[in-house]
């Protein structure tokens, strides 16, 4: 990964104004903010825009207003709730452009910090429109990107404003970039990939750079099954898509050819209905009955996959091993998540874990605090795992 500048890069910024780009796209429920994650996440970056001198202007979408101003989906109730998680007095903008927000950072205090109002309401940032790019960027003197979980989108507040301004890493983009470096860019070896999930469909892409990189894949999930079943392993009822055996096989030659040992379940865990607490039984893989499904995988494909981790340097986790929402068969990701972790806390493995059914299954295995780095940024995490290149993360390398 190429270098990219980091705010201390920038030096002082006395007297000037930055543009800091964050994700305050927050879950609401009557008006009130239910999960503050996001807010937390830009605390450290606007501080040190701060101790640098500069005022802070921050840029956030919420929803999808599609260029159009939505009432409901302005970011004014998002001001009062950051200033009291940054400990410091946020004002609001009812635009994010032209004279109008011009005027309120201009009256801000020398260190103020103002949100300006949802970036989508403007068609063009979507677009990457290059004269609303110019036109926000009038109102600073530095561009800050610190929403990597919007950094797969190439809009104004992403990547434009990098034309026509210095651009920084924000501290949770740094952290993002820094942690996704040491797993896949210069990773310390051997590397395992743990890619659990539903469908193969959803991540052949994934997969298919995942083998070139990595010393061992780990399949788990109704992934896993569409595996069983190219090898000829009867999957009874299971979730299994049957078209893409084929394409299954075509991953396995290329995880050959590269020299990466692609790990299966080697027993699982089955039942006749999918529910918590359904009778069920852990067997062979040539045990599953036409009417069962697999629902896990077994003991011995845990013991397995910790005994790789164990000599690995480097973990990258996305997607949990079973149907982890129904008990008891969430235990082959609670076991193998409490073991990657406890590696992890004693300096043994990098863990980097990300996308949204993984981080539900790490919080819910307890291991999440455990792990080296934990990436809430669904598609843009995706899509970095699938070798692609970030519009957003790009700018930042100019």
């Amino acid at each position: 990964m190429a270098e990219f500048k980091r705010i201390e890069d920038a030096g002082d910024l006395t007297g000037k104004v930055a543009l800091a780009r964050v994700d305050f796209n927050v879950p609401m429920a009557d008006g009130k903010i239910t999960d503050d994650t996001r807010l937390v996440a830009a605390v450290e970056t606007v501080k040190a825009l701060r101790e640098a001198g500069a005022k802070v202007a921050l840029m956030a979408h919420f929803g999808r207003p599609k260029g159009e101003k939505v009432p409901e989906m302005s970011l004014a109730p998002v001001a009062t709730p950051f200033a009291q998680v940054l400990g410091h007095p946020v004002s609001f903008c009812e635009d994010c452009k032209g004279e109008t927000a011009k005027e309120a950072i201009e009256k801000l205090d020398a260190t103020g910090v103002i949100l300006l109002e949802n970036t989508r309401y403007y068609k063009g940032e979507e677009k990457n429109d290059p004269e609303l790019a110019k036109e926000i960027a009038e109102l600073g003197d530095v561009f800050v990107s610190d929403a990597f979980s919007a950094a797969h989108r190439a809009h104004v507040s992403t990547v434009g404003l990098a034309d026509y301004l210095p651009a920084f890493a924000g501290k949770s983009m740094e952290r993002e970039l820094d942690a996704l470096n040491a797993a896949l860019g210069q990773p310390e070896r051997p590397v395992v990939a743990v890619v659990g999930g539903a469908k193969v469909s959803s991540k052949i892409d994934l997969l298919k750079n995942l083998v070139s990189k990595v010393d061992y894949l780990v399949i788990g999930g109704g992934m896993a099954n569409t595996f069983l079943a190219a090898q000829g392993v009867d999957v009874g009822k299971s979730l299994c898509e049957h078209d893409l055996t084929d394409t299954a096989k075509e991953i396995e030659a290329n995880a050959k050819a590269a020299g990466c040992e692609i790990v299966l379940p080697v027993d699982l865990v089955v039942a006749k209905d999918f529910a918590a607490n359904a009778a069920n039984r852990t067997i062979g893989l040539d045990e599953v009955e036409s009417d069962e499904m697999i629902l896990d995988a077994g003991p011995a494909s845990v013991a397995r996959l910790e005994t790789v981790m164990k000599g690995a340097k480097t973990l990258i986790w996305n997607g949990p091993l079973g149907a982890f929402e129904l008990t008891p068969f969430d235990a082959a990701t609670v076991a193998a998540a409490k073991a990657a972790g406890a590696l992890a806390k004693s300096g043994d493995l990098v863990a980097v874990a990300g996308g949204g059914d993984t981080v539900a299954a790490l919080n819910h295995a307890g291991a999440a605090g455990d792990f080296t780095f934990i990436s809430t940024a669904g598609g843009a995490f995706l899509e970095w795992m699938e070798g692609k290149e970030l519009p957003g993360v790009e700018a930042l390398k100019k």
